[in-house]
């Protein structure tokens, strides 16, 4: 492949997704689309799938630049009827599915429980626990069927973190999906893993890490305003690093979105053909509570 093309050089030439087929959920932007490079330079046809058209199209159109087969799908994968369409538009267009890396979430606010409404305890569950459920449950027939699949799903740091909560217990939810579901299904040679990621550096957001910070600071008591403040600062993309990662991460620095593809590469690939119902944090030596 000229260097050029080359989609991600960590791969190093390995191929260990040759002859595969791998859906990327939320491969927009992100560990997403870092995902979808990676397992498209290492032999997977993939498709590309998104709440967003464009970027489901720009990932599409990059892997396809790259000698990459691979195919887009648009929409939300909080809903079910959406996840089986997607099932259905991949064994259509690329064959079979072996792979299926679930990335779609993410926060929405940022502030302590006590002042999310009831609608934002929603939106937040919905964003980030319902794709990967829905996901899972549209994907079993077809893997089932070939006695054959690799699911990984993303969790978070956040579990054991502050000012999410919603978010969290989604999470939570997710790993308790993943390690639930690899016992039921490990007998059909699927296996089912989570990679939980910390704080990561990505350039490419087209939908911003937190899309809103919660209650503006004029609504919060001094105290809870100072709070947040000092460790969010103006949102997760915007917080006081280097305070932030002397706090929580050893390795003082925030991750690359590469990174965390290698990981799920690995979850995904022969190489973890032993390993079901587990979680890999990726967070920089950071301590993870399971």
């Amino acid at each position: 492949m000229p260097t050029e093309m080359i989609l991600d050089p960590a791969a190093a030439g390995a191929r260990r997704f040759e002859g595969k087929v791998a859906i990327i959920a939320g491969a927009g932007q992100g560990i997403g689309r870092a995902a979808a490079r990676r397992l498209g330079q290492e032999g997977a046809a993939v498709m590309a799938a998104d709440l967003i058209e464009a970027s489901a199209e720009r990932v599409r159109s990059e892997l396809a630049a790259a000698g990459v087969r691979a195919a887009s799908f648009t929409g939300n994968l909080s809903n079910l009827e959406n996840c089986r369409a997607l099932m259905v538009r991949t064994k259509a267009a690329l064959g079979r599915i072996d792979v299926l890396v679930n990335v779609v979430g993410g926060t929405i606010w940022t502030q302590s429980f006590q002042y999310y409404t009831p609608e934002q305890i929603a939106a937040e569950i919905t964003k980030s626990f319902w794709p990967p459920m829905w996901l899972c449950s549209a994907v079993l027939r077809y893997m089932i069927e070939q006695r054959a699949g690799a699911i990984v799903n993303l969790a978070t740091h956040a579990v054991a973190s502050r000012y999410r909560v919603p978010y969290a217990a989604a999470k939570g939810g997710v790993i308790a999906l993943t390690t639930s579901l690899a016992k039921e299904v490990a007998q059909y040679g699927i296996r089912v893993n989570v990679m939980a990621p910390h704080a990561t550096q990505a350039d490419d957001r087209v939908t911003p890490r937190n899309a809103g910070v919660g209650l503006a600071a004029s609504e919060l008591p001094p105290d809870e305003r100072t709070e947040r403040d000092r460790f969010f600062g103006d949102g997760f993309v915007g917080q006081r690093r280097g305070e932030f990662i002397d706090l929580e991460i050893p390795m003082k620095r925030f991750s690359r979105a590469s990174e965390q593809a290698a990981a799920i590469a690995f979850l995904a690939s022969d190489d973890a053909s032993y390993i079901t119902g587990q979680v890999l944090p990726v967070g920089g030596g950071a301590t993870y509570p399971f």
